[in-house]
């Protein structure tokens, strides 16, 4: 029969001079809300409580936490978080009510719903970091019990677990359950290669224990030697998912890879650690790149200790670890090695720096508003590090591989990573697209005139780098967006003989944003400069209810007859103004010239309202603006004189001729056209084909170019492309 005798056997070993009564009647709680609720592998549900409550406290955590362990499925069977409250205390109440709001995480749920679900996790996670571990202990027991459910359910729980939880496990430092969720998540995310990998291992286990015990027997002997006399020295097989990624990024077969057995040397002192690296150097050729001091720089979740790389015994490469007792223990239970269990004892200040941390990710993920982005930065955030660089005041900071100098900058402050212009690596300036190696000392070099880059988001590697710069960008789009808007709406208000300040003033504002369904003036100029209230729909709302079924662009059959419809209101090009390229009503700065048509004053165009980067201007018979929305079309005409100068390309085909591409050149030089690139191919037929891209001031301008060429002997056609 089921009881709680075990787990209090295990909390009185180390929760001395502490009541353990609660824990019974914790126990009897949740027997009579549950009663014969099966869990879903079929087994009593109490059984799996029980296995989640010993797990919390074979980790030594408080007794607070043990009994959320016990009551952490309540209050999905109608209990309140106040009678928790009531019974058991406040920490108990909000510990399981955390754990509670994020249990239907599911990665194969609607998106915006899912990541809804994980923003609701990590904010309970900063609010007490003991809703994570009470969460780790229960996904645990899942994933233990996971054969009995069908395939797809073991796949969704397998992808998450490996995505979501085992990060999180790192990120706390508790190496021994980031292990076991991985090996399990694997074992249903691949269970081919799981079961190829297992039975490999499972074959080589006697000859991989014979060679343990060799380097063991040499380490103890050459320590000994060197006056140094380790606690104990620890040989074991790495865990399966690891060796798999080995296999994947080395791209070689199980039999290379020679490293798959760690040792660990457990000492008494630091100084021991040194002594017992250069022990093992002195012995055994390390290899280059290899040997990391985690001593000296513990990364983000505490964890220290000496790592190398060396060619073994038998030429087999073996990495060896070295550390103290305490940091083996820090390094297996992480975050739990020194929990403050005893009451109003204060959190180590160790763990402090990691509270914070995780609150700062939570900060700068809570800033996400689409949903799959949100979800790609949370997976993104929780990287495994493998570049560890230094602030000059000698902070540790931790990156992805290939990460630069602005993911450092965006590490430090938002306000840092935004006005970023330079680095200083190891008192040397370095581009921005430096990638960052181990041991870096970076200087963030600032400007206040700086502003994130659209081409930094193909440079940083941490989803924090990325989820800033897109913020801001996204900013700037808005108020682009709002200031296109702006205008848009004032070009066509004038056709009605008022403007915005007028229709805010009288009110009429309120009507407009109620027939184009906006909450606010900001939001519709907005959505008018982005295109999502079309032109059409602006001009429909502006108009008395008697006009709305007159004929506007928009209303024809085909995208070239709304084209023509357009077009046949242009206005003709004029000789006065400043600019040849303004587009009349709309600011110069939101307009650019298509790239895919090159029109020049003179050409039938239309405006194109794109998303967040104003309004591109086309020919009316360009084919890409003809796949477009034609709602998102705007009547544009040039205007002003033709002073500057646009790019255009032509097709010129002549005969082979001993000099043809210098007369070609000659004469669109005296048409004062000048050349930007002159491709050439001779056909099988032995013609030459020359794709030149010139700039021209006018349509007249070029149109009186081509006359020239084809006037050319030797030059049997020209158009333009």
């Amino acid at each position: 029969m089921l009881s709680a005798i075990g787990l209090k056997t295990i909390a009185k070993g180390y929760l001395h001079d502490i009541d353990l009564d609660p824990i019974d009647k914790a126990w009897d709680f949740a027997a009579k809300v549950h009663g014969d609720r099966k869990y879903f592998s079929g087994a009593p549900y109490m059984e799996h409580v029980l296995e989640v409550a010993s797990t919390l406290a074979s980790m030594h955590l408080d007794l607070d936490t043990v009994l959320a362990g016990l009551l952490h499925g309540v209050l999905k069977d109608g209990v309140t978080s106040q009678q928790i409250e009531k019974e058991f205390g406040k920490g108990v109440a909000e510990i399981v009510e955390g754990c509670t709001r994020i249990t239907s995480v599911h990665y194969n749920s609607q998106l915006a719903h899912q990541a809804e679900n994980v923003r609701k996790m990590l904010l309970a996670i900063a609010a007490d970091i003991r809703v994570l571990l009470v969460k780790l202990a229960d996904r645990l027991q899942d994933m233990c019990s996971l054969e009995s459910m069908d395939g797809d359910y073991q796949r969704e729980i397998a992808r998450e677990t490996m995505d979501l939880y085992a990060p999180l496990a790192s990120r706390l430092g508790i190496d021994w359950l980031k292990r076991e969720l991985e090996d399990q998540s694997f074992r249903y995310l691949y269970p081919a290669e799981y079961l190829e990998l297992s039975a490999k291992l499972e074959n080589s286990f006697a000859e991989r224990q014979e060679y343990v015990e060799e380097v063991i027997q040499i380490l103890q002997e050459k320590l000994a030697a060197n006056k140094v006399f380790p606690l104990r020295i620890i040989g074991r097989p790495k865990h399966l998912y690891s060796i798999y990624k080995k296999l994947l990024a080395q791209k070689i077969p199980f039999e290379r890879v020679y490293d798959n057995v760690a040792f660990r040397i457990i000492v008494n002192t630091v100084d021991e650690c040194y002594s017992a690296l250069w022990v093992v150097h002195e012995n055994w050729r390390p290899v280059a790149g290899r040997i990391k001091d985690f001593i000296s720089t513990p990364k983000a979740n505490n964890y220290q200790s000496m790592h190398t790389t060396v060619v073994g015994p038998r030429n087999n490469f073996i990495e060896v670890q070295i550390r103290t007792d305490e940091m083996d223990r820090i390094a297996q239970e992480g975050v739990a090695a020194h929990w403050a269990y005893k009451e109003g004892q204060k959190i180590a200040g160790k763990d402090v720096k990691l509270f914070r941390e995780l609150k700062k990710l939570v900060a700068t993920l809570q800033e996400v508003e689409d949903p799959r982005e949100f979800l790609d930065n949370v997976r993104g955030e929780l990287y495994t590090p493998e570049v560890y660089a230094l602030t000059p005041g000698g902070e540790v900071k931790e990156f992805p591989k290939g990460s630069c100098p602005i993911d450092f900058a965006y590490a430090i402050h938002t306000e840092v990573g935004d006005r970023c212009v330079g680095a200083k690596v190891n008192n040397r300036l370095v581009p921005l697209k430096y990638e960052m190696q181990n041991g870096d000392i970076i200087e963030i070099i600032t400007s206040k005139t700086q502003r994130p880059r659209r081409g930094w988001l193909s440079l940083v590697k941490t989803s924090r780098a990325r989820a800033r710069i897109r913020l801001w960008l996204r900013r700037e789009e808005k108020e682009q967006a709002v200031h296109l808007g702006r205008e848009i709406c004032e070009r066509e208000l004038k056709r009605y003989e008022t403007t915005l300040k007028k229709m805010v003033k009288s009110g009429h504002i309120k009507l407009l944003l109620k027939e184009l369904r906006c909450n606010s003036l900001d939001e519709l100029l907005a959505k008018v400069g982005t295109g999502a209230v079309t032109v059409h729909n602006l001009v429909k709302a502006l108009q008395p209810p008697e006009f709305h079924d007159e004929k506007v662009p928009g209303t024809a059959s085909t995208p070239q007859e709304i084209a023509a419809r357009m077009v046949s209101q242009q206005k003709v090009v004029g000789q006065g103004g400043e600019s040849a390229i303004s587009i009349d009503g709309i600011d110069d700065m939101l307009v650019k010239i298509s790239q895919c048509c090159h029109p020049v004053p003179g050409d039938p165009i239309i405006g194109f309202i794109t998303t967040g980067r104003g309004i591109s201007v086309h020919k009316a018979s360009c084919e890409n603006l003809l796949t477009t929305d034609p709602q998102r079309w705007i009547a544009v005409s040039w205007t002003g004189a033709q002073t500057i100068q646009h790019r255009v390309e032509i097709l010129v085909t002549a005969e082979n001729r001993r000099g043809i591409v210098a007369t070609i050149s000659a004469a669109i030089n005296t048409d004062d056209a000048n050349i930007l690139g002159i491709p050439m191919r001779i056909t099988p037929a032995g013609i030459v084909e020359l794709q030149i891209t010139i700039e021209v001031s006018s349509l007249e301008h070029l149109q009186i170019l081509l006359q020239h060429l084809r006037q050319l002997d030797s030059v049997i056609s020209v158009r333009r492309v």
